[in-house]
Parts: C-alpha cells; structure tokens; sequence
C-alpha cells in the first residue's frame, strides 16, 4: 500500500507527500509516518518502527526496571547507528533527500527518547529526508527507502538476536556493577569511586573516547584510600574510594590533576563498556563550578561569600547583568545549593583567584573592611559541617588549603599518591599569618520563585526554543549562553532543556519555588516518560531528547538574560 503511494505521487509537488502520512502493517513491523516535512530543506520527516516483543524477543528481566530500561534502549539505539549508515543516502536528490538518521549517544548512557522498550513492543523513532528533485517528489526513490532499505535495516538491528544475547547480557551486568557502586557510595559516605586500571586521559581537545595509543596510564589507587567493592557479577572490583569532606587534588602541570577532575565530573553518568572510566562512579548530584565573567545574576543571595559592597549595593538578593568572576562564581555556588548540590568539583585554572584565597600579605595591605569578598577557603569548611555539602578541588598554587582539607591527593606522571599527612606536617611548619574571615557561621541558602512571564518564548507570533549546539539555545528572542554547564554532554540534552523551559513557563505562578516547579515536572517525566516535554503535537514522536539533570536545567534557567524572580 505504502509503495503503491508512493509510485502514484511521483512527479508531484512536494507537498503530494502529505498524503502518506500514517500507519503501515509490514511482515515483522508496523511503521509510523508521524510528521512529512514540508519541503526537501525543511527538517527532516519523522517516522518509527514499532516490533512487537513476540518478534524483537526481549526478556522482561532486561527492562522490568527503570535503569536496566535505559541501559537496554542506549544498546538498542547503538546498533540502530552503527547499521544506519550503510543506508543514508542511499538515494539522492535536492536538500536532505535520502537522509536517515537517529539519535547518536556519546560516551555517557542517557534515558533518551530515540528507543523505546515496553512489555509489548519495541520502537525506534529516526528523521528521514524524503527525496525530492527540486520541489518534485521521487516517489520511486522514497519507495526504495521505506520499503526496501528500511526493512532491511529494521531486520539487522531490531530483533533481540541482532543486538547479541551476549552483548545484552554484557551490558547488564555493567549497568548492574555501576548501580550498586552507587549504592555503596551513599552506604559508605562517600563522594566518588575511581576504579583501578580506569584510562582517564581522553584522545584528543575534541574527542571523548579513551586514549589508545602513546604514553597510555592506567589508574591505580593510593594503598590508604583503597577499598574493595562486591558487585553483583565478577570479581570484586578495586579502586580510590573518596570520602565525603573536602578533598584536594594537587601535583604539577600536566601531571593529571585536571584530567582526573574532569573523569569525576562526568563521573555522574554512567558510561558505555569501552570508555575507560566506566567504573568512574562520581554523586549524581555533585556539579563542577566555575566563574563566569560577563554572566547574569537575577536575585541570588550570594550573602555568603560577598557582602558589604561599596555604595550600599545589595548581596543578599544580588542582581547583576554583567557579574565579574568573583560574583559569578559564587552565584554559581549558591545556585546549586538551591537546587540540591551535594558536592562541588572546582578548578583553579577556570576560578577567580580572589573568591578562591587571599593571603596574608594581601590581608595586611587590604583590610578586611575593605574587602566585601569572603574567600572559598574560609568558607569551604562551613559549608560541609553545616549544609552537608562536600568539595573536590584541583589545586596547584595554594597550600593554604591544606589547613582545611581532609584529604589531598597528589598526582605525579598521572599517578595518585595520597599525601594528606606529609601537607599537614607542612602546613603546622610553615605557619601563616593569614587570618580567618568566614564568620562563626555559613549563611543561608535563598529559594527563589521565578515569574512567567520571563519565560515568554515567542518570537513575533511564534515560539522559538531550539538548540544551537551543545551550549547555546535560542529561546524567544535571546541567546542562552551554556558553556558554563560542563557537565553537559549530549546535544539532546540542550533540546530537552529548551523545551523544558517552555513547559515550565506554564508553572510559574508567582508561588512555587524553582526546587519546588521543577521537583514537579521531574516526577512527571518519570510518570510519563520524556515524551510529555515534547512541543510536537500528539502522534509525533520526539526522538532526538536526552534527559538533563534537574542542576543544568536550573543552571540554564539562571543564565536566562529575561529571568525575573518575585520582589
């Protein structure tokens, strides 16, 4: 039927390809055709393939739980990628004719939107470029695509047996391990876990697949901060277990200091067999911070850190359209603390040096009456005995804070050396005379509520909230700048940000809490799937979303130059 359609429209405008739109029953499958673009440069059309479970063969044991479900569907969507590409383009013709794609997974396993499992069938949603020449439909061509290639590729990468029992049964056991690593962090107080043998260093400034080849050094845990963790499948596994506290990382340039923070913070998600840091199981709720020159601040209390700035100006709700690195690395800080952080990952190379220390030199020449900023370092402690709130820092040039870390990690030609004692020893050695300013207490975390109306995404008479990219989103009539969000790491995580954020545009009633609007729309996802963020109308898929942490959607929310928070 689909074929005969598509040979009776041959020849015809474009637009002829609106007419076959809707569901078709082949043999093994039935296939969907959601959404026919409008023209060949348009975006691509939108279609899935639906094998009920008595043919794809899919064990309930392998999706019965929510994060075996999601590991299944990333492997599932892996074959569909690797096979994909021997039929893109197959076909050619004027602007996206021919095209075949779907969504395509880093390192890091998400919940996404481009597979589906359920006890009844399995689905896989892709975009497909329908040929055209010119603004003429090659409906020979099309029928070539979706009724021969099509079914091929459904046949080499749906059915249970073509993903591989073994490579299902592989994968887990991986997702099983990393889970009750996990589960141990949080039994055993712990921030982070870094198996031994992990190949943290990455390929390359633009890859983050694993290094291969060169100087290649396996992670080996310190002796005192070794532990042995059971999983449930294979031997136990080995490796650096880092408490809760404040942990140093120090060590020369380029000897791993930052290479190993970077494995903690991408640490939150759980990775695919070949990584390298798959065994790299960091708190999912530990968020990297850094500053931000040139950022906007609506109404943070950064109260903490800075207060008394000069001319009166007010630090309790802080607003500001263009902070310095010290004002937006605490806004930083303080705004995580708002959405729940557990554990802040900081380097000193993206830092204010400012907010970070003041020495006491500095503190002789500039009184502390003069000074509004109060330095991480005297607060760092404060925030972990009273908020709960852990804190990994990569440190190269202040040894002042050896006086407050609990741990200190050395690295050495990218091996790590546990060091805490001997710093200890230095630091009663050589005595300071820097003083304290922290106070006898940290101060408090403000929760805010965001107004509605500063989440209008209309552009003219249309909404507009689209990705540009992993860091930029195009939301109304404003550039959202994301790059301090590195713990982004999928493109189809920024699409669901932007979405997110028009969704949440209908919460906003001027009494809810940013915590309290998106506590609720993350429950919803979980009832519901990531499907309900979706700007599509109902029956057309949304298969290139990946879900965010509630952090960096809070995160982009706070970069929103039109924000405005309730007086």
């Amino acid at each position: 039927m689909l074929e005969q359609s598509l040979i009776r429209i041959d020849g015809k405008g474009y637009k002829a390809y609106k007419d076959i739109q809707g569901e078709y029953a082949f043999p093994d499958y039935t296939l969907y055709i959601d959404y026919v673009q409008g023209d060949p440069f348009a975006s691509p059309s939108r279609i899935r393939v639906r094998m009920e479970q008595k043919k794809a063969r899919y064990q309930l044991e392998w999706f019965k739980d929510d994060y075996r479900r999601v590991a299944l569907e990333d492997l599932i969507l892996r074959k569909w990628v690797d096979k994909i590409k021997h039929y893109a383009f197959r076909v050619h013709g004027t602007g996206k004719s021919g095209m075949m794609m779907v969504d395509t997974p880093g390192q890091e396993i998400l919940p996404r939107t481009a597979v589906v499992v359920t006890s009844e069938y399995v689905e896989v949603r892709m975009s497909v470029g329908l040929p055209a020449q010119g603004r003429r439909v090659l409906g020979r061509k099309a029928a070539q695509m979706l009724c021969q290639d099509l079914p091929q590729l459904v046949a080499e990468a749906l059915p249970m047996e073509k993903v591989g029992l073994n490579a299902i049964e592989k994968r887990m056991r991986l997702i099983d391990n990393q889970r009750a690593i996990r589960h141990y962090l949080k039994k055993h107080h712990a921030v982070a876990f870094v198996q031994d043998g992990a190949i943290l260093p990455r390929a390359s400034g633009i890859s983050d697949r694993p290094l291969s080849e060169g100087n290649v050094v396996p992670f080996v845990s310190p002796e005192t901060m070794c532990v042995e963790i059971n999983v449930p499948h294979g031997e136990v596994i080995s490796g650096m277990l880092i408490p809760r506290g404040i942990t140093l990382i120090v060590g020369g340039g380029y000897h791993g200091k930052s290479t190993l923070l970077r494995a903690l913070e991408r640490g939150v998600y759980d990775h695919v067999e070949s990584d390298g840091r798959h065994y790299v199981i960091t708190d999912d709720h530990a968020i990297k911070v850094r500053a931000e020159d040139g950022r906007r601040v609506e109404k943070v209390n950064i109260s903490p850190f800075i207060n008394n700035l000069p001319l009166g100006g007010e630090t309790t709700r802080f607003s500001s359209e263009d902070a310095s690195g010290s004002t937006s690395q605490a806004a930083n800080i303080m705004e995580s603390l708002e959405v729940g952080a557990s554990t802040l990952l900081i380097d000193e190379d993206t830092s204010a040096t400012n907010f970070m220390i003041r020495d006491g030199r500095m503190q002789e020449l500039v009184t502390k009456g003069k000074e509004p900023i109060t330095p991480f370092i005297d607060k760092v402690k404060q925030l972990f005995e009273e908020k709960g709130v852990s804190s990994i820092l990569v440190l190269g040039g202040s040894g002042d804070y050896f006086d407050v870390a609990d741990h200190i990690i050395m690295m050495d030609e990218y091996r790590p050396y546990e060091v805490t004692k001997k710093a200890k020893d230095i630091a009663r050695i050589h005595t300071h005379n820097r003083k304290a300013e922290g106070g006898s207490f940290f101060g408090d975390v403000t929760a805010r509520v965001m107004m509605a109306h500063s989440f209008d995404a209309r552009k003219g008479k249309k909404e507009k909230a689209d990705a540009k990219g992993l860091h930029q989103i195009i939301y109304g009539n404003t550039e959202l700048d994301l790059l301090g969000l590195e713990q982004l790491v999928d493109r189809s995580q920024t699409r669901a940000i932007a979405d997110m954020m028009r969704v949440l545009e209908k919460r906003m009633d001027g009494s809810k809490t940013l915590m309290h609007v998106l506590e609720e729309l993350y429950k919803q996802i979980e009832n519901e799937g990531l499907d309900c963020i979706s700007p599509y109308q109902r029956g057309v898929h949304p298969g290139d979303l990946a879900l965010p942490r509630m952090l960096e959607l809070a995160g982009a929310i706070n970069r929103l130059r039109t924000l405005k928070v309730r007086v």
